[in-house]
């Protein structure tokens, strides 16, 4: 995990993961499906509807349902500052 996460988690951003089900273009009756997963603000996941946006507008294979779950990794009260650290051997 990079800065980059832990900074977007401490500002409340949570994992949000979602599987597109969507009709292959040549068979339009044989369904695919697709992972995606990227750090989220619920409820309003911007990320994910600008995502699904995207895929309406530049990708052939039409949607036909997505499911999505979302999970703060971090909360407020769960993280601390460290200042040291012991290690035994």
């Amino acid at each position: 995990m990079d800065h980059r996460e832990t900074e977007l988690m401490l500002k409340g951003y949570g994992l949000t993961t979602a599987e597109m089900f969507y009709h292959m273009p040549d068979y339009a009756h044989v369904l695919n499906s697709f992972v995606w997963q990227d750090y989220d603000i619920a409820p309003d996941h911007p990320r994910l509807f600008k995502f699904i946006e995207f895929w309406r507008e530049e990708i052939e294979g039409p949607l036909h349902s997505v499911r999505f779950t979302h999970r703060k990794m971090v909360a407020p009260g769960e993280w601390r500052n460290v200042v040291g650290e012991f290690t035994l051997h």
